[in-house]
Formats: C-alpha cells, structure tokens, sequence
C-alpha cells in the first residue's frame, strides 16, 4: 500500500497529494484515525478522503486502513524521503538498504506464481533466448544472459534498438526474447517484441504491470515499485528484474534435470582447477 501511493502521487489531486503526503510521514498514526479526524488533521474534506482511498483500489477509508496495517504489522520498511545534499554517508547507506528492500518486499509480494511457472515453461524449451534491453534495463538484460547461457541453450543479449529490432525478425517457433522494460512503454522495445512476436516467438517481459509491454507479450512477470529517477535515487526496479532473472534462470535450470547438474558440476571442476595467471 505505502509502495503504490509513492507511485501514484504524481497523479492525483493536490489535495489527494496532501493526503498521501500525510499517510507516508505518518503511517502508523493513520491506522488509529476515524475519517473525520483524518480529514481534519490533513487539512482537507471528508470527500477529498474517500477519493483518496477509491484511487488506491479500496473501497472505502476502512478496508484502506486495513491494507495499510498489514503492511505495518509485516514488516515492510519503507523510506519517503530519499538521499539528500548535506546526509552523511551512513544515512545515504540506510536509505539505500531501507528503499531496496522495500522494494523486493513489494516485488515478491506482487509476484504472479502463475506468469513464472508459464515463462520458465517457455524458456525451458527454447532453442534460443535473446535478451533485450536499453540504458540500465540493457546491463539487466546482459546480466540475466550470463547465467542462462550455461544452461546449455544457446542465448544472446543485446542492448543496441537497431541490434534487437532486426534480430527479433531472424528467430522463429521454439525461440523466446526476454525483453526488460521498467516502464514497459520505450518505443524500440515495443516494436522489437512486435518483430519477435510477428515470426512465431515467444516474449516474456520483465516490466510494469498495465504497460503496453505488459499487455503484449507471451508472459508478463510484473514489478511495481516506486522509482522516481532522482539522480540520488537507486534504481529499484533494476534490482527487481535482476532478482527476477535469478528466479527464471533457476526455475529453468531445475526443469532441465539432472543432465545440466551434471554439466554444471564440470564447469565448476573445470573452473576450480583452472590455473589463475600471475
């Protein structure tokens, strides 16, 4: 609940905002409020409240409430202020921690069991997987290509939208793209899942839940945190699908049984004996 007001600030009323304002400051006082008294410490109508609480998927000022104490009785730390000019380092590291794990904590409580089980069933019978990405959501991309690529399927990721949107065209049936988006709406990622789409392949997505990504794909693993792109800000959602991608490439990797174990177990012992320069 404290996640999807952050990512929805920006788009509601100003007096709308000055509730959510008052909710994130004040969590754990809120919870003990009447609406009435709510409206009247905030500053605005009774009204101004209830839209409030209907713009969050609530019914009404109760079931909000509700929501919003099971988040407190969780656990689940959150941060309403992020880093600022003149904080010393240890409190930039708490913020950073706090906000992070926040962050996994809404992922995973988000996370569809569903959509993983369908896109590690995909990706598991692939011939080939490309990974596409741009700017931090292509060092994703590459990331997640590593691992799978010892899986035994052959896999490539690229970052470059000339690079992906014509390669997506080369794939076919029993090929899978797995495309990274944290706003689910860039234009080259769309068209290139379009491309993959287009020829029989099959697309799996790691973006944000209602994105035009997210409405078009084979599968939609879905991440909503709140990333405002301050330039002080960790990039959340990157942290997110990277975890995601540790997910999948697991999942994957159980699903091909104990002929990968085997081939695992003589990369490490390839590995381990390997001389290291000096």
């Amino acid at each position: 609940m404290l996640a999807r007001i952050v990512a929805m600030r920006d788009r509601i009323r100003p007096s709308e905002r000055k509730m959510a304002d008052y909710v994130l400051a004040r969590p754990g006082e809120v919870i003990s409020l009447s609406m009435a008294e709510a409206a009247d410490r905030v500053g605005v109508s009774e009204p101004t409240v209830a839209r409030f609480c209907t713009a969050l998927g609530c019914s009404g000022f109760r079931e909000f409430k509700i929501k919003l104490a099971q988040d407190i009785a969780g656990g689940m730390p959150f941060l309403h202020q992020d880093a600022h000019h003149g904080n010393e380092a240890s409190s930039v590291a708490a913020k950073v921690f706090e906000r992070t794990i926040a962050a996994l904590v809404q992922a995973r409580n988000t996370l569809s069991p569903e959509a993983v089980e369908r896109a590690a069933d995909l990706l598991a019978k692939a011939r080939r997987i490309e990974f596409y990405g741009s700017g931090n959501s292509g060092t994703v991309a590459q990331d997640i290509q590593r691992k799978f690529f010892r899986l035994g399927i052959p896999t490539v990721a690229y970052s470059d939208a000339h690079v992906y949107f014509v390669s997506a065209l080369s794939l076919g049936p029993g090929d899978a793209v797995v495309v990274v988006s944290s706003s689910g709406r860039t234009r080259d990622i769309l068209d290139s899942a379009r491309n993959a789409l287009s020829v029989g392949a099959d697309v799996v997505a790691l973006t944000r839940s209602g994105s035009p990504l997210a409405q078009l794909v084979s599968v939609s693993l879905q991440v909503d945190v709140a990333d405002d792109f301050d330039i002080h800000s960790p990039m959340t959602s990157r942290i997110s699908h990277l975890v995601l991608g540790d997910i999948l490439s697991i999942a994957v990797a159980l699903r091909k049984g104990d002929a990968l174990q085997e081939r695992l177990e003589r990369h490490k012992h390839t590995l381990d004996t390997h001389p290291l320069a000096e």
